[in-house]
């Protein structure tokens, strides 16, 4: 997938504060994108490189990205920074640097999906003698082939401040919606920004939400149950298993009037234990 296209989605996402609209925008994404780019474009939406269990990072800071963006754009560190100081957006001010870049190149490729992912996965392993400097060209490469919208999304996904206000729940339902949603007849209505659906309709897509929520709380990873249920559907969701070395999602415990409601909820055969703190 050509990295414009995600660009377009981050500027929608951005566009609006209607969390069914984020939705939308979210799982129409998902319905047109390959297999092999699934896991990859459920991370980057979430401004991610690495699923939440993992514990690594890519180690950049704002001054490596500075630098960056001055061999991208022959422009002085200290010009970027005053313009930083002005906006509170490192994001905003290299796509306005980017469109008035000094420099320019005999050759620059059109970016993917892949591209700024993997470049931005070497940034992790960089390390040794010479590392910054190695991080810096990284950064700066992609930066230079980036169009101003991109250089933004680049820049502000480098820092880890998407600022799309997409959170898990636009995530998960956005799967839901997207390889679910014809199997029971789901529409969204964009003029009102409501879905219409009913009584029965609501129930599978309730028993639906909570089957991808489950699998997320099992595995920890959206890119993984994103990919599953594109693949597999709900059979692949259930056969999510617990993985040595990958930390639970912390999960809430589910409210019940009573202990019939409560077996309904958990199912039978059950392990009951008493509550001490809280």
């Amino acid at each position: 997938m050509k990295y414009k296209e995600l660009t377009a989605v981050y500027q929608k996402l951005e566009g609006t504060s209607k969390r069914l609209e984020k939705t939308h925008f979210i799982s129409e994404l998902l319905k047109i994108t390959e297999m092999q780019d699934i896991q990859q474009i459920i991370l980057l939406i979430q401004g991610k490189i690495y699923p939440a269990w993992s514990e690594q990072e890519t180690g950049v800071s704002t001054r490596l990205v500075l630098k960056a963006l001055s061999i991208s754009t022959g422009i002085p560190v200290n010009a970027i920074e005053e313009e930083w100081k002005n906006t509170g957006d490192l994001g905003l001010v290299a796509e306005k640097l980017v469109a008035v870049k000094k420099q320019s190149t005999l050759f620059t490729s059109e970016l993917t999906v892949s591209r700024i992912f993997e470049n931005l996965k070497k940034l992790a392993c960089t390390e040794g003698i010479g590392s910054v400097d190695r991080k810096i060209q990284l950064i700066a490469e992609l930066l230079t082939s980036a169009s101003p919208e991109e250089a933004r999304y680049i820049t502000r996904t480098l820092l880890e401040e998407m600022r799309l206000g997409v959170g898990e729940g636009s995530i998960r339902d956005a799967i839901v919606w997207a390889f679910f949603g014809d199997s029971f007849g789901l529409k969204y209505n964009a003029e009102d920004n409501k879905l219409e659906i009913n009584e029965k309709q609501r129930q599978s897509y309730n028993k639906l939400v909570d089957a991808v929520q489950e699998a997320y709380d099992i595995s920890n990873d959206f890119s993984k149950v994103a990919q599953l249920a594109k693949q597999h559907g709900l059979t692949g969701l259930k056969n999510i298993k617990l993985e040595a070395g990958r930390p639970l999602k912390v999960m809430l415990y589910q409210k019940a009037k009573n202990i019939g409601e409560a077996f309904e909820r958990v199912g039978k055969p059950a392990a009951v234990e008493f509550k001490y703190d809280g």
